[in-house]
């Protein structure tokens, strides 16, 4: 197959994934149903939709503009210049939410290892908001944290400021984690800054892949 001239220079491409430890699998090329890839730095090599790339690893689209790959699971959509890591394949780090009708991402999760809940994902609030009634059905002690007032839709509210000992959404887990119990105007968890400036988030689409950092 000859390869068009959109593609990328794969001596540069080539050299970018060797200095990226990670990198597994580089997309440089790409055509209705097949894709271009170059996999652990080895020469390109045109895979057509259906293939095993790798352990674990799929095409499962590809058009004129991106790459669709199934990573243990969990698609990914890639454009010309971008690769799959091998940190995508683990079941420790990562989770993939979904957005809702409404454009919204949602995750179930545990607090301190207690049942779980839905959460929100809202980038505007700088730490986890839980309501009080889940933090009483949680067993949280929240009124043994610092107190302060804050304002909400439907006014001034009692906000009780806490340190939380795990907060668990799918297989990512993080420790010791900021938070609020507010005792009134919020009906559901707010999976605020506190838990998101420790993880990196990544959209395409419809999907958000939330990866450990620390």
């Amino acid at each position: 197959m000859k390869i068009p001239s959109r593609l990328l220079c794969l001596p540069l491409l080539c050299c970018a994934l060797s200095s990226a430890l990670a990198a597994e699998i580089g997309v440089v090329g790409l055509f209705p149903g097949k894709a271009v890839l170059v996999v652990e730095g080895n020469q390109p090599k045109t895979y057509s939709v259906g293939s095993t790339i790798t352990n674990g690893i799929k095409l499962i689209a590809a058009d004129n503009e991106t790459a669709t790959v199934d990573v243990n699971g969990k698609r990914q959509v890639l454009a010309i210049g971008q690769y799959v890591h091998r940190a995508a394949a683990s079941t420790s780090n990562n989770v993939v939410l979904q957005a809702d009708s409404l454009g919204h991402f949602t995750a179930k999760g545990q607090i301190n290892g207690g049942s779980s809940l839905n959460m929100l994902v809202d980038t505007g609030a700088s730490l986890i908001a839980i309501p009080a009634a889940d933090a009483v059905r949680l067993g949280i002690n929240y009124k043994a944290g610092q107190l302060g007032r804050a304002s909400t839709a439907n006014g001034i509210v009692t906000v009780y400021k806490i340190r939380l000992d795990s907060v668990k959404i799918g297989d990512l887990e993080l420790q010791q984690v900021d938070a609020s119990v507010l005792e009134g105007g919020l009906t559901f968890t707010l999976l605020g800054m506190s838990f998101l400036n420790r993880v990196e988030m990544r959209r395409e689409g419809d999907q958000m892949t939330l990866t450990k950092r620390f």
